[in-house]
């Protein structure tokens, strides 16, 4: 099958660590054809949606590791149309451009996108965890969305807590997440202040979540693919840092699930697949949903390097991809011979 990866640029991929590459490689290795454009690569010729991209030489022997295999990659770039591929590997860093969703949405029905760009539309911010009706705080940790500050300090103030986790809506990567104090308030209207305010007279959305206790042991990142975990890690913040991200300096450690995050994978599943989100990285603090994301979600290195590679969630993830596309495929056989049937009567 041939695959196109919509992602950031081949020069920003960490050669060692990078979920991205490990996915191409993995489709290398099985002998299908890769290609990478980024969303500004985008472009319409003749009416058709296509994309400047760069293509991977075929490799006779593919190398073992990752970084000799970056390494070793010869690229050469066309324009191709999307129309053409097999399917589409969404993988490009958040925030999500609308305008590129308005291209692929010329091909959805062509080929195979994971994930699907109406999934992508509803998840690609952290208001969707809202979306898995938690009215009783149950799986999610209660969490508050305003531009409006007075409205975000009087949460605080009535919060019974002493601690919060203040983040932006659009944030990735641990960016912007700082843990905010009660004892404080002079300094949390300030903090309101720079984050709300986008600088160009609009105002962004922010998040007030409540503090899980234990966080600042860390946090679990879940990977799930068709709804089913297929691989998890611990995170541990580092020792001048809150944030248990790795991209913030977190260390990471072998994580195998409770009985309450296979239970919380068990209730989000169903809903993730429904919405077409088939490749998903969850973060979970005491046994709670803190964030789902949906574009570029990684860990995929970090899990196999922590089990020494008896795991490799890649493998699992490119078989998933391979038979999306052969289910489409038998589909698409199977309604022209019933189209051919109807004609020649």
């Amino acid at each position: 099958m041939n695959v196109c990866f919509i992602m950031y640029p081949w020069e920003d991929i960490d050669p060692e660590n990078d979920t991205s590459l490990a996915l191409i490689k993995e489709c290398a290795k099985r002998g299908h054809g890769v290609a990478m454009c980024t969303p500004a690569n985008l472009t319409i010729r003749d009416s058709v949606t296509n994309a400047f991209c760069n293509v991977i030489s075929r490799m006779d022997k593919v190398p073992t590791t990752l970084k000799s295999f970056y390494n070793k990659v010869k690229l050469r770039e066309e324009m191709l149309p999307l129309a053409g591929f097999d399917a589409i590997f969404f993988r490009a860093n958040p925030p999500l451009d609308p305008i590129m969703l308005n291209f692929l949405d010329s091909v959805k029905d062509d080929v195979f996108i994971i994930n699907s760009l109406q999934g992508m539309r509803e998840a690609n911010n952290k208001l969707y965890t809202a979306a898995f009706g938690d009215a009783h705080s149950n799986i999610i940790p209660n969490t508050h969305v305003s531009k409006n500050k007075a409205y975000l300090v009087q949460q605080i103030k009535e919060s019974k807590a002493d601690k919060m986790i203040l983040k932006p809506l659009n944030g990735f990567g641990g960016s912007g997440v700082i843990l905010i104090e009660k004892s404080a308030m002079n300094n949390i209207n300030s903090l309101l202040d720079f984050y709300i305010s986008a600088g160009d007279g609009d105002s962004n959305y922010v998040i007030l979540q409540d503090y899980i206790e234990g966080a600042d042991q860390g946090d679990v990142r879940i990977l799930l693919l068709n709804g089913e975990p297929v691989g998890a890690m611990k995170r541990i913040p580092g020792t001048d840092d809150h944030r248990s991200n790795v991209s913030a300096g977190g260390s990471i450690a072998k994580h195998s699930l409770t009985k309450t995050e296979k239970a919380l994978c068990k209730q989000i599943g169903p809903k993730l697949v429904k919405d077409g989100l088939y490749f998903v990285g969850i973060d979970v603090i005491g046994g709670k949903l803190v964030e789902v994301n949906v574009m570029s979600p990684g860990g995929i290195t970090y899990i196999n390097k922590v089990y020494k590679n008896k795991t490799k969630v890649e493998e699992k993830v490119i078989d998933f991809l391979e038979s999306k596309v052969v289910d489409q495929l038998q589909a698409f056989d199977r309604r022209t011979r019933l189209r051919k049937a109807v004609d020649d009567a």
